[in-house]
């Protein structure tokens, strides 16, 4: 690359598939904030006449509309292809799903049902010595670009450098948005909890991972608790998509799990984040989310931003010196 503009300089040009937040590693996870941080125009056009593949077996609104307006701010192509258009593992196998898009995309983006379908592509490809990384856009297992925008509104509204003393509180299921969540407040030293009814909280290897960075983990089935005194409170929807046969019996066990008026006078001054969309008057009230504390258009908002920088330095881009700490 040629025409270094003012903050941002190459980096190495191995593969880069981000398949959960952690694989960023510390230093990966605080060049991509800081390449976030910088306006489109401050980045270089690093995918200028390349195709980015935007690959989807699930519905999405802000994944979908982030990743393609990402994608063209840094000069790509990118192309929106559905989950039936390729049949993963029934027309053809995922690893030669992978090659065939990587053919034609310097990106692979993929949000899939199974998150080992992201590993065999990335494995496929790292196998035949093909440079695309791949990029999980959601699995059942993980939501890395959800857990990067989180992280970039909670830089926002505490300051770059604030968050090693701030605590978030997740109440809910703790399902693949909470566990990339947990892993980046953890690897940026912030203190997580978490509030789940019986059945529904993490598994000791999520707590083990979680806690593998240093943060500190509580878990407990109570929401005030949770809430109390925190910083900032998170909830997502109570069934996701796939698991609405178990809908019924979700609403019952997470009855009492709501981010309410009342829950949040626990938390006094905390913000609300909702990685959206939300279901008014069950996981969270309409007063919340639309209130004075939500800070989730933001967090919409940041969507882009974030993948922005997860694109770029996916393509070998990283921040200049003290980048990391430099304020939006």
């Amino acid at each position: 690359m040629t025409g270094h503009s003012a903050g941002w300089a190459a980096s190495d040009v191995r593969t880069r598939h981000v398949l959960d937040i952690d694989g960023l590693g510390s230093a990966g996870l605080a060049a991509v904030l800081a390449l976030a941080e910088m306006g489109p125009q401050e980045l270089p056009r690093v995918l200028e006449g390349q195709g980015v593949a935007l690959l989807f077996e699930k519905a999405s609104n802000r994944t979908r509309n982030s990743s393609e307006m990402a994608a063209v701010a840094l000069g790509g192509h990118p192309v929106y292809i559905q989950g039936d258009e390729v049949g993963i593992d029934i027309r053809e196998p995922a690893g030669d799903v992978a090659r065939t898009l990587a053919c034609y995309h310097s990106v692979l983006c993929a949000r899939v049902i199974d998150h080992e379908t992201l590993v065999r592509m990335a494995a496929a490809l790292d196998g035949a010595e093909v440079a695309v990384p791949v990029i999980n856009l959601l699995s059942d297992r993980a939501h890395p670009c959800q857990a990067l925008a989180d992280l970039l509104t909670l830089r926002q509204v505490f300051g770059p450098t604030g968050l090693g003393d701030r605590t978030v509180a997740y109440v809910g299921d703790t399902n693949n948005v909470w566990r990339s969540l947990a892993v980046a407040a953890s690897m940026v030293g912030m203190a997580t909890r978490v509030a789940s009814p019986p059945g529904y909280g993490p598994s000791a290897a999520d707590v083990e991972l979680v806690r593998s960075f240093g943060g500190d983990l509580t878990v407990t089935d109570d929401p005030v608790e949770a809430a109390d005194g925190a910083n900032a409170v998170y909830t997502d929807v109570w069934t996701s998509m796939g698991q609405e046969e178990e809908a019924e019996a979700r609403l019952a066990a997470f009855a009492g799990y709501s981010v309410d008026e009342s829950l949040l006078a626990a938390a006094e001054d905390a913000v609300v984040l909702h990685c959206l969309p939300a279901h008014r008057g069950e996981e969270i009230s309409a007063s919340v989310v639309d209130g004075p504390r939500s800070v989730v258009w933001m967090q919409a908002a940041n969507r882009m931003h974030a993948m922005r920088g997860l694109l770029a330095w996916v393509m070998g881009v990283a921040p200049l010196a003290g980048e990391e700490d430099r304020p939006r």
